[in-house]
Protein backbone atom coordinates (compact mmCIF):
# COMPACT_ATOMS: atom_id res chain seq x y z
CA UNK A 1 0.00 0.00 0.00
CA UNK A 2 1.13 3.39 -0.84
CA UNK A 3 1.83 5.83 1.68
CA UNK A 4 0.73 9.62 1.67
CA UNK A 5 4.25 10.68 1.34
CA UNK A 6 5.34 8.63 -1.25
CA UNK A 7 2.41 9.57 -3.16
CA UNK A 8 3.04 13.27 -2.61
CA UNK A 9 7.30 12.45 -2.93
CA UNK A 10 5.85 10.75 -6.81
CA UNK A 11 3.70 14.14 -7.38
CA UNK A 12 6.57 16.59 -6.94
CA UNK A 13 8.90 14.35 -9.16
CA UNK A 14 6.23 14.38 -11.91
CA UNK A 15 5.09 17.90 -11.73
CA UNK A 16 9.15 19.76 -10.76
CA UNK A 17 10.97 17.51 -13.44
CA UNK A 18 14.71 18.59 -14.13
CA UNK A 19 13.55 21.64 -11.39
CA UNK A 20 14.24 19.20 -8.73
CA UNK A 21 17.64 19.40 -7.21
CA UNK A 22 17.02 17.28 -4.62
CA UNK A 23 14.38 15.23 -2.45
CA UNK A 24 14.56 14.13 1.05
CA UNK A 25 12.46 12.17 3.32
CA UNK A 26 12.85 12.16 6.69
CA UNK A 27 10.45 12.16 9.97
CA UNK A 28 7.42 11.92 7.98
CA UNK A 29 8.46 15.23 5.80
CA UNK A 30 9.60 15.76 2.51
CA UNK A 31 12.30 18.65 1.82
CA UNK A 32 12.92 19.43 -2.24
CA UNK A 33 16.01 21.77 -3.21
CA UNK A 34 15.57 23.38 -6.75
CA UNK A 35 17.85 25.39 -8.52
CA UNK A 36 18.26 28.98 -8.24
CA UNK A 37 17.59 29.84 -11.74
CA UNK A 38 14.06 27.40 -11.55
CA UNK A 39 12.70 28.83 -8.47
CA UNK A 40 9.95 30.94 -9.38
CA UNK A 41 8.91 28.78 -12.23
CA UNK A 42 8.97 25.44 -9.24
CA UNK A 43 6.78 27.78 -6.77
CA UNK A 44 4.11 28.60 -9.43
CA UNK A 45 4.21 24.76 -10.49
CA UNK A 46 3.72 23.92 -6.52
CA UNK A 47 1.07 26.16 -5.98
CA UNK A 48 -0.54 25.65 -9.68
CA UNK A 49 -0.42 21.57 -10.19
CA UNK A 50 -3.25 19.54 -10.09
CA UNK A 51 -1.29 17.11 -7.97
CA UNK A 52 0.20 19.45 -5.68
CA UNK A 53 -2.41 22.38 -5.10
CA UNK A 54 -0.01 24.09 -2.08
CA UNK A 55 -2.23 27.29 -1.96
CA UNK A 56 -0.49 28.95 1.03
CA UNK A 57 2.45 29.59 1.97
CA UNK A 58 2.85 29.62 6.06
CA UNK A 59 6.48 30.81 6.39
CA UNK A 60 9.52 31.90 4.73
CA UNK A 61 12.90 32.40 6.26
CA UNK A 62 16.90 32.35 5.28
CA UNK A 63 19.14 30.34 6.45
CA UNK A 64 23.29 30.78 7.27
CA UNK A 65 25.26 27.68 6.59
CA UNK A 66 28.86 29.05 6.74
CA UNK A 67 28.85 27.45 9.88
CA UNK A 68 27.10 24.40 9.67
CA UNK A 69 28.37 20.76 10.13
CA UNK A 70 31.32 22.49 12.50
CA UNK A 71 32.20 24.02 9.35
CA UNK A 72 32.42 20.98 7.11
CA UNK A 73 29.75 22.76 4.79
CA UNK A 74 31.10 22.98 1.44
CA UNK A 75 27.97 24.76 -0.68
CA UNK A 76 26.12 28.19 -1.04
CA UNK A 77 25.84 30.32 2.59
CA UNK A 78 22.98 31.41 2.65
CA UNK A 79 19.28 29.89 1.82
CA UNK A 80 15.84 30.48 1.55
CA UNK A 81 13.42 27.87 3.30
CA UNK A 82 9.81 28.44 2.59
CA UNK A 83 6.92 26.04 4.17
CA UNK A 84 4.12 25.50 2.13
CA UNK A 85 0.71 23.97 2.96
CA UNK A 86 -1.83 22.01 0.33
CA UNK A 87 -5.36 22.46 1.89
CA UNK A 88 -6.69 20.94 -1.03
CA UNK A 89 -4.65 17.60 -0.31
CA UNK A 90 -3.67 18.24 3.14
CA UNK A 91 0.12 18.04 2.98
CA UNK A 92 2.88 20.34 3.88
CA UNK A 93 6.49 20.50 2.13
CA UNK A 94 9.75 22.24 3.10
CA UNK A 95 11.04 23.79 0.02
CA UNK A 96 14.77 25.20 0.15
CA UNK A 97 16.84 27.57 -2.61
CA UNK A 98 20.07 28.45 -2.79
CA UNK A 99 21.63 32.07 -3.18
CA UNK A 100 24.51 31.68 -5.71
CA UNK A 101 26.59 34.53 -4.18
CA UNK A 102 27.88 34.64 -1.08
CA UNK A 103 29.08 38.19 -0.90
CA UNK A 104 25.54 39.69 -2.53
CA UNK A 105 22.35 36.68 -1.85
CA UNK A 106 19.78 37.01 -3.90
CA UNK A 107 17.28 34.82 -4.31
CA UNK A 108 13.36 35.97 -6.84
CA UNK A 109 10.82 37.20 -4.75
CA UNK A 110 7.42 34.74 -4.65
CA UNK A 111 5.27 37.82 -3.40
CA UNK A 112 3.55 37.62 -6.54
CA UNK A 113 3.04 33.93 -5.84
CA UNK A 114 1.86 34.33 -2.57
CA UNK A 115 1.67 38.00 -0.88
CA UNK A 116 2.01 36.47 2.56
CA UNK A 117 5.66 36.33 1.34
CA UNK A 118 5.90 40.21 1.87
CA UNK A 119 6.70 40.25 5.45
CA UNK A 120 8.60 37.11 5.50
CA UNK A 121 11.45 38.22 2.59
CA UNK A 122 11.36 41.80 4.66
CA UNK A 123 12.49 39.99 7.76
CA UNK A 124 15.11 37.33 5.81
CA UNK A 125 16.62 41.08 3.81
CA UNK A 126 16.90 42.55 7.64
CA UNK A 127 18.18 39.48 9.80
CA UNK A 128 20.35 37.73 7.00
CA UNK A 129 21.08 40.67 4.16
CA UNK A 130 19.60 38.34 1.61
CA UNK A 131 17.92 40.28 -1.21
CA UNK A 132 14.55 39.72 -3.07
CA UNK A 133 14.81 40.44 -6.64
CA UNK A 134 11.25 41.70 -7.56
CA UNK A 135 9.89 42.69 -3.79
CA UNK A 136 8.76 46.06 -4.36
CA UNK A 137 9.07 47.39 -0.65
CA UNK A 138 12.00 45.63 0.55
CA UNK A 139 12.84 47.70 3.25
CA UNK A 140 14.15 46.95 7.18
CA UNK A 141 11.59 45.38 9.58
CA UNK A 142 12.72 44.13 12.97
CA UNK A 143 16.12 46.23 13.12
CA UNK A 144 16.14 50.11 13.51
CA UNK A 145 16.25 52.09 10.26
CA UNK A 146 19.76 52.86 11.28
CA UNK A 147 21.30 49.89 12.14
CA UNK A 148 24.42 48.55 10.57
CA UNK A 149 24.55 45.17 9.30
CA UNK A 150 22.52 41.78 9.78
CA UNK A 151 22.00 40.30 13.10
CA UNK A 152 21.27 36.48 12.19
CA UNK A 153 24.81 36.15 10.12
CA UNK A 154 26.86 33.85 11.75
CA UNK A 155 29.85 36.70 11.65
CA UNK A 156 27.88 39.34 13.22
CA UNK A 157 29.62 40.12 16.36
CA UNK A 158 27.35 38.95 19.73
CA UNK A 159 27.33 42.70 20.60
CA UNK A 160 27.06 44.69 17.27
CA UNK A 161 29.26 47.10 15.91
CA UNK A 162 27.12 50.02 17.24
CA UNK A 163 25.35 50.84 20.44
CA UNK A 164 22.51 54.03 21.07
CA UNK A 165 22.35 56.13 24.33
CA UNK A 166 20.79 59.16 24.98
CA UNK A 167 23.08 62.05 25.32
CA UNK A 168 21.69 64.37 27.85
CA UNK A 169 23.38 67.19 26.16
CA UNK A 170 22.68 67.22 22.50
CA UNK A 171 19.38 65.96 24.17
CA UNK A 172 18.75 62.98 21.85
CA UNK A 173 19.72 59.77 21.28
CA UNK A 174 22.92 59.29 19.55
CA UNK A 175 24.68 55.97 18.19
CA UNK A 176 28.07 55.00 18.67
CA UNK A 177 30.80 52.43 18.69
CA UNK A 178 30.09 49.85 21.17
CA UNK A 179 32.11 50.43 24.00
CA UNK A 180 31.84 46.89 25.89
CA UNK A 181 35.15 44.84 26.15
CA UNK A 182 34.14 41.26 24.86
CA UNK A 183 34.87 38.63 27.94
CA UNK A 184 34.37 35.10 28.29
CA UNK A 185 31.11 34.66 30.33
CA UNK A 186 31.43 30.64 31.18
CA UNK A 187 30.69 30.38 35.63
CA UNK A 188 32.34 29.68 37.51
CA UNK A 189 31.70 26.81 39.96
CA UNK A 190 32.89 26.14 43.13
CA UNK A 191 33.24 22.61 44.67
CA UNK A 192 33.86 22.34 47.79
CA UNK A 193 34.68 18.49 49.49
CA UNK A 194 31.77 17.05 51.44
CA UNK A 195 28.93 19.95 50.94
CA UNK A 196 25.97 19.06 52.35
CA UNK A 197 26.86 16.38 54.53
CA UNK A 198 27.56 16.13 57.96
Amino acid sequence: MTTKIEVLEAALKNALGDRLRDIKVALGEITVVVGHADYLSAMSVLRDHAELRFEELLDLCGVDYSTYGDGLWDGPRFAVVSHLLSITHNWRLRVRVFAPDDEMPVVPSVTEIWPSANWYEREAFDLFGILFEGHNDLRRILTDYGFIGHPFRKDFPVSGYVEMRYDAEQKRVIYQPVTIEPREIIPRVIREEKYGMK
